[in-house]
Parts: structure tokens; sequence; C-alpha cells
């Protein structure tokens, strides 16, 4: 299953395919783009200091699809030279090195890019409806929201 939304040159898609760096920079590339910047993020094998197995991701997929819309609206408002910004996100079992989300923006300067890609992450990590479940060698496990994740950063 795989839900898209695009509204006015953004592009946002839950799936439970694996997503494809390429397909992702094929969708924000343009000729009035000077640079485009692409956020992976992907799945580590190690949280807190304890070994990851795997992780599920779940999410309210109409709400998060809609956030990612006012991300983008939000994003376009701040930095009006944005061409094309495409969020897709995961959903399901992913395995350690697997790509959880993409987020891309294409724009004429490179400052702006750089500036709208981590706006867009930090945002879709603490507004967007998506959770995960971290799977650890020892065979315990816990739910979490993506927003939670931020305190575990060095």
């Amino acid at each position: 299953m795989s839900n898209l939304l695009t509204i006015n040159k953004g592009i946002f898609k839950i799936s439970f395919a694996p997503l494809q760096m390429e397909e992702v920079y094929s969708l924000v590339d343009a000729s009035a783009n000077g640079a485009i910047v692409i956020m992976s993020g992907t799945v580590r094998d190690k949280t807190a200091g304890k070994d990851v197995t795997y992780l599920e991701y779940q999410a309210y997929e109409p709400m998060a699809l809609e956030v990612f819309s006012q991300i983008a609206n939000q994003v376009r408002q701040r930095w009006s030279d944005i061409n094309h910004i495409v969020i897709h996100h995961r959903i399901g079992r992913l395995a350690i090195g697997e790509i959880s989300v993409l987020v891309a923006v294409g724009s004429p300067h490179r400052a702006e890019a750089f500036a709208a890609c981590s706006y867009a992450i930090d945002n879709l990590k603490h507004n967007a409806p998506i959770w995960k479940k971290e799977y650890w060698q020892d065979g315990s496990s816990d739910w979490v929201s993506i927003a939670q994740c931020e305190h575990l950063l060095p």
C-alpha cells in the first residue's frame, strides 16, 4: 500500500515499499534549481547504547500526509524561491540501513535548499503522527513517537 498526495509542486507519500533516492531526486529536479538537497533518514544499529535489531513504523496516514503538506506550505512561506519539495516516509518493518524517510528540496540557491530541508525534517519529526517501535538485541522493544527520539542525539 502507498498513499501519494501531490499539491502545488509538493509530492508526499507514505509507503510500505522501500524508498528510492533516485525517484525523489527526479521529482525535485528542474532547470530552475541551482541546488537540490536530500535528507535521507536511515535505520541505525544503536539507540541510546542499545543494539537495534530492526524498527517498525506506523502512521496515521491521512493526517501524516496533511502534516507533510502543511510543512511544505510553511517552507514556501519562509523561502519563497523553493521550487519543489518532496516528503516520503516508510512504514512497516525496516532493517538496519534501510531508508525510513526522504525529504528533498529544489531551489535556485543552496543556502535556502539546506535551510528548507532541515526545517522540513525537524517539523516532520515533531508534528507528523508517525511512531516507531524499536526492537533490541536483548529481546525487548518499545514504541516511541519520532519526536521523542530527539533527546537521544549526541
